[in-house]
């Protein structure tokens, strides 16, 4: 019994005196090529509104691109009109355009050549009324403008 209670406190020991190593996890780095940076400078640039997606606007390959996609619907954008870039076809737009934006996720919309944000900032945006003053901004008037008020939320929650 003695030598249980010896090995227990033994180990116990052991285990507060060993010193403990702390590694940062593996990251994936990669350098933005400069042909990639110019084809993605020619596409946010040259386009009012572009958006990076995994698949294409009539058929999405990812849950959170159908739902950009039908958030600009939802503000009258035809999905066939949309400026996009399906990066599941090239790995140099899929790796590049997160080192481009520093944003680790797609898909990724730029208005007017800025990043605005991936589907769970496009939601957001729409639900806080923000997304129609952008788009007011590339000149389309989204169907929520006319029962937006003061540039806030379409709804209060309160029905008049």
């Amino acid at each position: 019994m003695a030598s249980l209670l010896l090995r227990h406190a033994a180990r116990a020991a052991f285990n507060v005196a060993r010193p403990r190593m702390v590694t940062a996890p593996f990251v994936r780095c990669y350098a933005l090529a400069p042909e990639v940076k110019q084809r993605i400078d020619d596409m946010v640039q040259n386009n009012k509104l572009f958006v990076f997606m995994k698949g294409t606007p009539e058929a999405p390959m990812c849950g959170f691109s159908r739902a950009v996609v039908q958030v600009l619907e939802l503000h009258g954008m035809d999905p066939l009109d949309l400026q996009t870039a399906n990066v599941l076809e090239d790995d140099s737009i899929r790796n590049g355009i997160k080192e481009y934006s520093d944003w680790p996720t797609i898909p990724q919309v730029y208005v007017n050549g800025e990043f605005v944000g991936g589907c769970d900032l496009m939601i957001q945006m729409h639900q806080s009324g923000e997304l129609v003053d952008l788009l007011k901004g590339i000149g389309h008037t989204s169907p929520y403008a006319d029962v937006q008020g003061d540039g806030g939320s379409s709804t209060d929650g309160n029905k008049a």
